[in-house]
Formats: structure tokens, C-alpha cells, sequence
């Protein structure tokens, strides 16, 4: 194994790299887009929170690779081309921002309402009693699944192997198919992705800890 590791590990490490890119634009974007969705689904127009409703069914309710394949394959056809990388991000993005939707949705209807009355009735607006007071509070709650949502976005980047991304499992892919070692590359592959989920595992249980202290 450990042979295999030093001949191939420029790729292993590209693919590393890769794997690390695509998880953190996907993991920030995702966010964004699915903090924006879980305050446009409680909104009192029905217009932004039937768009936002349809929208997180729709994405959760359907394959990733579905997605990734319309960036990858479909779009090119009519708008520009997308290169493996770029397609399989937007997808994981796309994707996982549908169910970090639902994560945060649940934690702001946990805080109480009269909270959210308590700031407008103090002068703040909507926008800033959500970004204040509420959302700290429901992020404090999400902490466990919210973890777990970015864990599953790390493991659901090796869809990008699907479209020759680039990523660890494509290059895992490569060497298992050049070499035909394929039970020591994916024991390989596995580790490498390990040494990504582990820690932020971690991270995740020590913000729960410390946030339950502090309250």
C-alpha cells in the first residue's frame, strides 16, 4: 500500500486538493443559499415562500447526479459549457443548500416566537431581528445536523468522478484502473477522505459543547 501511495502521490494529492476546493465553495455557497431559503419559506408572502418551498422539495427529492449531469451534459447544448469540476460544485451546492434549508428552518420555528416580536416591537427590522437575534440562536440548536450535512456535502463530492472533475475519488479511479490495485487505492482514497470528515466532526461536537456551556 504504502508503495502504491509513493508512486501516485502527486495524483492522490491533486485529487486531494480538489476534493478540499469543491467541498469548501460548495459549503460556503450552500450556506448562504440555504440560510436565504429557510427565512424566505417563513416569510408572510406566499409568492417568496411557495418559490423557496418548491424549490428545497424539488432539489431534495431528486438524485445529486441528476443535477450535477443537467450542469454537465444538458446546459451545454443551449447556454456555454461547464467543466467537470465546475458542474459537480454547482450541483453539491445546489443540492445540499435545499437541505441545510430545512436544518435552519427547523431552528428558527425552535426559538420562540415572542422573540422575533420582542425585537420589532424594540425598532429592529425584520432583516436585523433575524440576523441578531434569531439566527445565533437557531444556528446554536442546528449545530449536530448541520454538521452533518456538511459531512455528507464531503463524501457527495466524489459525484464529481462521475464528470471527470478531478477529485480524489477520479483519481482514485485512475490508479485503480492503471495499476489494478484497486482494494489498496480505495483503502487509500478512504483514508484521505477521513482525514476530512474526522476533524470537522469534531469541530462540530466542540461548538455544540461550547455554545451548550455558554447558555
Amino acid at each position: 500500500m504504502w508503495s502504491l501511495f509513493q508512486n501516485n502521490s502527486s495524483l492522490f494529492f491533486e485529487g486531494f486538493k480538489n476534493t478540499i476546493y469543491s467541498s469548501l465553495i460548495a459549503m460556503i455557497f450552500s450556506l448562504t443559499i440555504g440560510t436565504l431559503l429557510a427565512i424566505f419559506q417563513l416569510s408572510d408572502n406566499k409568492w417568496i415562500k411557495g418559490i423557496s418551498k418548491a424549490y428545497v422539495e424539488f432539489f431534495r427529492n431528486i438524485p445529486l447526479l441528476i443535477i450535477v449531469m443537467f450542469f454537465y451534459v444538458v446546459l451545454p447544448l443551449y447556454v456555454f459549457p461547464f467543466t467537470g469540476f465546475q458542474a459537480g460544485t454547482i450541483g453539491l451546492t445546489i443540492y445540499t443548500s435545499a437541505f441545510i434549508a430545512e436544518t435552519i428552518r427547523s431552528g428558527i420555528q425552535t426559538v420562540p416566537k415572542g422573540q422575533t416580536e420582542a425585537a420589532l416591537s424594540s425598532g429592529l427590522s425584520y432583516t436585523e431581528a433575524m440576523r441578531y437575534i434569531i439566527l445565533p440562536q437557531a444556528f446554536k440548536i442546528v449545530i449536530p445536523p448541520l454538521g452533518g450535512q456538511f459531512i455528507n456535502l464531503i463524501k457527495n463530492s466524489s459525484i464529481l468522478a462521475m464528470v471527470a472533475g478531478l477529485d480524489l475519488m477520479y483519481q482514485g479511479d485512475l490508479i485503480a484502473s492503471a495499476t489494478f490495485i484497486t482494494f489498496d487505492t480505495y483503502i487509500i482514497v478512504g483514508i484521505f477522505y477521513l482525514i476530512l470528515t474526522l476533524p470537522l466532526s469534531y469541530l462540530m461536537t466542540f461548538l455544540e459543547r461550547k455554545w451548550e456551556i455558554r447558555s
